[in-house]
């Protein structure tokens, strides 16, 4: 190698470890304002209360910093979301994997990409105009805002995810164990669905995982369709509010800043990034453990 070529390398390699400091500097410092104001929230408001108290009504005269409404409205539309996603997206998958022509894959690949490429604000006008007025006709006493169309179209959304990753992990799988199965007698329908999807469910958990993560963190679609009525329920017909809806409300400036009100978002936020971060660290630590098995 000569010096040229030895500086050049010296170089790239210093920009890229500039790039990789720079993104470690970017989460810590998200981390840092995150944090820093749910401090001065908590030195209000007891971490208690926040956690147990069944009320959240900050804007409200009578105050109340319960966490919980929030956090089942979020957990509400995120179930829903994976019932419908979870089901679709690993049949795909497994359709695509095992069933599907060469051909036919090739145009079904980008039509998912399209549909992954959807900006959320569009699928939630479509779930308020669309699905909620058609689930009315079905299901009486339907709310025009509701946590059920929400969370179906946000399973919608995340179908592409699930199917993705999904087909990532059936094609990890080696070529030796569907042989085996077909030697042993085994129709595809059995091949795949007991030996293919089995052998890679560690992959497939992890997409489930990564789903749900995405789920949670969904701001647009549940601020356009779920509604704005923070409530302690489980039924998916009435409105509801999630933490990424509350952000929305709170930051649209009507809120002074520096004051009580304004720090909850921060609080909020706070409770769904340890959310997501156990999520995404559970996922990876499934993929470290159980996804090298056939590599």
């Amino acid at each position: 190698m000569t010096a040229r070529q030895h500086r050049t390398e010296r170089l790239i390699e210093g920009l890229l470890a500039a790039c990789a400091l720079l993104t470690v500097l970017i989460t810590l410092g998200i981390i840092w304002t995150l944090f820093s104001e749910t401090v001065l929230f908590f030195q209000t408001v007891g971490l208690f209360d926040f956690l147990t108290d069944t009320q959240w009504t900050p804007l409200f005269a009578d105050k109340h910093f319960g966490i919980l409404p929030l956090l089942t409205g979020t957990l509400l539309t995120t179930i829903i979301a994976m019932l419908v996603a979870v089901p679709v997206g690993v049949i795909i998958a497994v359709y695509l994997r095992e069933y599907a022509s060469a051909t036919f894959r090739r145009v079904m690949q980008p039509v998912l990409e399209v549909l992954a490429a959807v900006p959320t604000v569009v699928y939630g006008f479509f779930a308020l105009t669309v699905v909620t007025p058609f689930l009315q006709h079905i299901i009486p006493g339907l709310a025009g805002f509701n946590a059920l169309s929400a969370g179906i179209v946000m399973g919608i959304m995340i179908i592409p995810l699930v199917t993705s990753l999904s087909e990532d992990a059936l094609m990890a799988v080696p070529e030796t164990l569907r042989e085996a199965s077909y030697g042993l007698g085994a129709t595809r329908l059995q091949t795949a669905f007991r030996v293919m999807v089995p052998a890679a469910s560690s992959g497939i958990l992890v997409s489930l995982i990564l789903a749900f993560s995405r789920a949670v963190g969904e701001t647009m679609i549940v601020a356009v369709a779920a509604g704005q009525q923070p409530r302690l329920t489980l039924d998916p017909r009435v409105p509801i509010e999630t933490i990424t809806a509350y952000i929305v409300q709170v930051s649209q400036g009507d809120v002074a800043r520096d004051s009580l009100e304004f720090r909850t978002i921060y609080a909020a936020g706070a409770a769904l990034f340890v959310i997501t971060f156990a999520l995404n660290n559970l996922g990876y630590w499934i993929r470290t453990h159980y996804g090298d098995r056939y590599d």
